[in-house]
């Protein structure tokens, strides 16, 4: 009987895994269905929110206040007659625009320090990484707080300091992924080849090394939607009465016993947004991705 011997792999190369495995709609679980809806009706709701309310967010209804959740407004009215469905609606735009504008500023100036220091090293590697170090010793919303406050208050700051207070986090995951690819042969086969640092830098050693930076992102994103939403919560963000989730419970906080759904229904939107993006960005890293 005769035997087929695979080839050995080259060093510094990725081994085929051969194509991808088809998705099949029968094999998506239950959970992942709902977290796609879930994370569909907020993609909708950044989008087009007027499909999915008729009610203007910020005009009162003096004849409708405090009223408990009926077929005319399904997340009951607050203390102005708002309708709530509308506001968290509405809200969603804020807080998802806010988290979006953070993850991308941590992202992206958290890439190019990662990238800089693990490749040139030296003195260079030294001051990023001590000054990682302090940012990481800091608790980061306590850390957002700080720079909102010396922004000065408003959602586009609130976004922006829970950029900055994510940046060291995509520092030192850019920077330990950057050290690994930089170790293996065919970066230093680049150098022998007549490549020039920058060269190799930006067509070698980044493609290699920004995969996990990606994956880590979702996971980010979820985190600066609670963020946001406490800084909104403690006066930080938007300005009443605009509608943002966080800004929404602090509203309804002062009638948690006689309408708990002011508190109840913003606080399931933030817990059932985070948890429906972390989802879907699993299943899409497990199952999707070859």
């Amino acid at each position: 009987m005769t035997t087929i011997e695979t080839p050995p792999t080259q060093p510094g190369t990725v081994p085929d895994r051969g194509p991808a495995r088809r998705l099949r709609l029968r094999d998506v679980a239950v959970v992942d269905w709902v977290a796609i809806v879930v994370v569909a009706f907020l993609v909708l709701a950044v989008v087009a929110p007027g499909l999915l309310t008729p009610y203007d967010p910020l005009r009162p209804d003096s004849n409708a206040i405090l009223q408990a959740p009926s077929s005319a407004h399904p997340f009951g009215t607050d203390y102005l007659g708002r309708d709530l469905l509308s506001r968290v609606v509405y809200g969603t735009v804020r807080t998802m625009v806010g988290s979006a504008i953070a993850v991308v500023i941590g992202l992206g100036i958290g890439t190019v320090l990662g990238l800089v220091a693990a490749y040139f090293g030296g003195i260079v590697d030294a001051v990023i990484s001590r000054v990682v170090d302090v940012l990481l010793s800091i608790p980061g919303l306590l850390l957002s707080m700080v720079i909102v406050v010396a922004l000065g208050f408003g959602a586009i700051n609130a976004a922006i300091a829970v950029g900055v207070s994510s940046v060291a986090v995509f520092t030192r995951l850019m920077r330990s992924e950057t050290l690994t690819v930089t170790a293996l042969p065919f970066v230093e086969a680049s150098h022998h080849l007549g490549g020039t640092r920058r060269q190799v830098l930006i067509r070698h050693v980044f493609p290699n090394s920004y995969t996990a930076v990606l994956s880590l992102t979702a996971l980010q994103f979820g985190l600066a939607i609670l963020w946001i939403s406490s800084l909104s919560f403690l006066g930080y963000g938007a300005p009443p009465p605009q509608p943002e989730w966080g800004l929404l419970v602090a509203e309804g906080r002062e009638y948690v016993v006689s309408a708990p759904w002011l508190v109840v229904v913003p606080g399931l939107a933030i817990t059932v947004s985070v948890l429906a993006i972390s989802r879907v960005s699993q299943f899409v890293r497990e199952r999707v991705l070859p």
